[in-house]
């Protein structure tokens, strides 16, 4: 079992809605991620989506695309994002995801990819834009490796999409809330509990959902529903505004998470 599944067995036993945070690797430099990662898990981060930058985001909402700017001009590539994994394992074990793309992963290869990614410390890998129903050239290396693979679902997703993403994921099931690009909201998305019911129907393994998630009030909504919410956007905006205040600025949306346990 990986970190992220050790993770999820651990917050049922705690009846706990767990934090899952993301961050654009290299931004604004490789050197300043390791910290960044710590400052978020002493605010109450439970796991970190590591993000790699690429050049078409085309899922990414400004945000994170300036973040990934910036993490290209810094120098930050997939083998870059394995060495700043490598520094987070040497203080923490806290479980990472690698969050990217397909291009670059088609560029680095899989097999490499899931041998480097172990050795390291990832934990598992989600391809934003990969298609579940061609999945297996992906699937079989990382699980081979011992990674887990995760995989998105949206409101549109069809009966059939569901299940396929049922079959392939490993650790958890990232669910978008919303169609379109990432970026903070300002309420959550009529969408987002109907498609958790659906989910529900095809797995047990744990849901998480993101995509707009930004507020104390959106995770105060959903920590009954779901068994982790995702907060990407709101937190790249606070490490370009200033991230001396990342760490009381997690903090500060997790609260809802500490008020009283779920049941």
């Amino acid at each position: 079992m990986t970190r992220i599944g050790k993770l999820f067995e651990k917050l049922q036993a705690e009846k706990r809605c767990g934090m899952i945070v993301y961050l654009t690797a290299g931004d604004p430099t490789p050197e300043a991620t390791p910290g960044f990662v710590a400052a978020l898990e002493r605010g109450g981060a439970d796991l970190i989506e590591l993000g790699v930058p690429f050049s078409d985001p085309i899922a990414d909402g400004p945000v994170i695309q300036k973040a990934g700017d910036r993490a290209l001009k810094a120098g930050t590539t997939v083998a870059k994002v394995l060495e700043i994994a490598a520094a987070i394992r040497k203080t923490s074990e806290i479980p990472i995801l690698l969050f990217t793309y397909l291009n670059p992963v088609i560029k680095y290869g899989f097999e490499k990819l899931a041998a480097d990614a172990k050795a390291v410390g990832i934990d598992g890998c989600l391809l934003t834009d990969a298609s579940v129903e061609e999945a297996e050239a992906y699937v079989a290396p990382m699980r081979a490796a011992g990674l887990d693979t995760v995989f998105l679902v949206a409101p549109t997703s069809s009966a059939r999409r569901l299940k396929l993403v049922a079959e392939y994921s490993s650790g958890f099931v990232y669910m978008v809330s919303r169609t379109g690009i990432t970026g903070e909201q300002q309420t959550l998305s009529d969408s987002a509990l109907p498609l958790i019911e659906r989910m529900r129907e095809q797995t047990k393994l744990p849901l998480a959902m993101g995509f707009g998630i930004s507020k104390p009030e959106h995770v105060a909504e959903l920590k009954h529903h779901v068994e982790a919410v995702v907060i990407g956007s709101a937190i790249v905006r606070q490490i370009e505004e200033d991230s001396t205040q990342l760490e009381a600025f997690l903090r500060r949306l997790a609260a809802p998470l500490h008020t009283a346990a779920i049941s």
